[in-house]
C-alpha cells in the first residue's frame, strides 16, 4: 500500500470543496458590508497587488495588518480570503490582503521578494490612508505563513543584509517551515520546486531577527508535518530568545481553522485582534 501523501490535505478533508467555497461566500460577504478598495498594485505584474479593507469610523493613525494567502504558493487569491478581514476591522484596523505572482512560472525567491516589497509598500503607504506604519502586524495561512515568517528572517537564499519591513507582530496559520518534502510531494509537478529551493527558502534553517511578536499555530486535526514544524518552529525561537506563542486550534483542520481566525469571537480570531489592538 503507497504511504499517503501528507501534505495533500484534500485527501484528509472529505468536505474539501464545500469548506473552500465557504470561505469564498463569507469573504463575498464581508466584502459587501465594508468599505474595500481593490487591486491596488505594489508591482508590475497583476498579481503583485493588494486589497485594503477600511473600518466603520476610523480612528487617526489605526493600526495596519496584512495577510497573506495559501495555496501551496501555487494557486490562492486575496479576492477569496477578505473574511480574516473581521477581526482586524474589530480592533479598529485596516486590512491589507496581498495576491503574489505563482509557482512554477514564478520561482519562489521571487515570490518571496515580491511578498517583502508588498510589506514594504505598504508601510509607505501606512500614513496616506490613516493609518500608523508603526503599528504594522502579519497573517498567513499555510504558504502564506511560510511567506509571513520571512518578512522577519533571513534565509539561507538570501545574498547579504536584506531590507525587512519594521513589524510589531507575526501570526503564522497552518505554515511550512521546512520545504525539503515538497520537491517530493503531490507538488512537484504543480510548483516544480527544486531542492535546492527548498533549501534556500526553507524558515527552519533561516536566521530569524529580533523585534515582532511570533504567534505560532495550527489545527489540532491537521496532518503531521504541520504539527511537527510549528513545534520546530517555536523551539529554534525560543532557542534564540525570541517573543514566540505556540498554539493549537481545538477542532479544526488545515481549511477549517481559517473560519476561526476570520471570527472575532473565535479564540483564534480574538487572539488576532487583540494582535492588531496591542501594535
Amino acid at each position: 500500500m503507497a504511504e499517503r501523501d501528507l501534505y495533500l490535505n484534500r485527501d484528509f478533508i472529505p468536505d474539501f470543496d464545500a469548506i473552500m467555497e465557504e470561505t469564498e461566500a463569507r469573504s463575498r460577504a464581508l466584502a459587501d458590508t465594508a468599505r474595500v478598495e481593490r487591486n491596488l498594485s505594489y508591482g508590475p505584474t497583476p498579481r503583485q497587488s493588494f486589497d485594503l479593507v477600511f473600518p466603520p469610523d476610523m480612528a487617526p493613525g489605526a493600526p495596519l495588518h496584512m495577510f497573506i494567502h495559501g495555496g501551496y504558493w501555487r494557486a490562492g487569491s486575496k479576492e477569496a480570503h477578505k473574511l480574516v478581514a473581521a477581526p482586524v476591522l474589530a480592533a479598529g484596523g485596516v486590512a491589507a490582503l496581498i495576491s503574489y505572482d505563482l509557482m512554477p512560472g514564478t520561482r519562489l525567491a521571487d515570490i518571496v521578494g515580491q511578498v517583502r516589497s508588498a510589506a514594504r509598500h505598504l508601510a509607505k503607504l501606512a500614513p496616506e490612508i490613516g493609518a500608523d506604519p508603526a503599528r504594522f502586524t502579519v497573517s498567513g495561512h499555510s504558504a502564506g505563513a511560510h511567506l509571513a515568517s520571512l518578512l522577519a528572517s533571513e534565509a539561507p537564499g538570501d545574498a547579504g543584509p536584506i531590507n525587512l519591513p519594521d513589524l510589531r507582530g507575526l501570526l503564522l496559520v497552518s505554515g511550512i517551515y521546512d520545504l525539503s518534502d515538497i520537491p517530493g510531494s503531490f507538488l512537484k509537478d504543480e510548483t516544480k520546486m527544486t531542492r535546492d529551493e527548498a533549501r534556500a527558502w526553507s524558515p527552519l534553517l533561516a536566521e530569524h531577527g529580533p523585534g515582532p511578536m511570533r504567534i505560532i499555530t495550527r489545527g489540532e486535526d491537521e496532518t503531521a508535518p504541520f504539527q511537527n514544524q510549528a513545534v520546530a518552529l517555536n523551539a529554534l525561537l525560543e532557542r534564540e530568545a525570541h517573543a514566540v506563542e505556540l498554539r493549537s486550534e481545538r477542532g479544526r483542520n488545515h481549511l477549517t481553522i481559517v473560519f476561526d481566525l476570520a471570527d472575532p469571537d473565535a479564540p483564534l480570531g480574538r487572539r488576532l485582534t487583540e494582535l492588531v489592538e496591542s501594535s
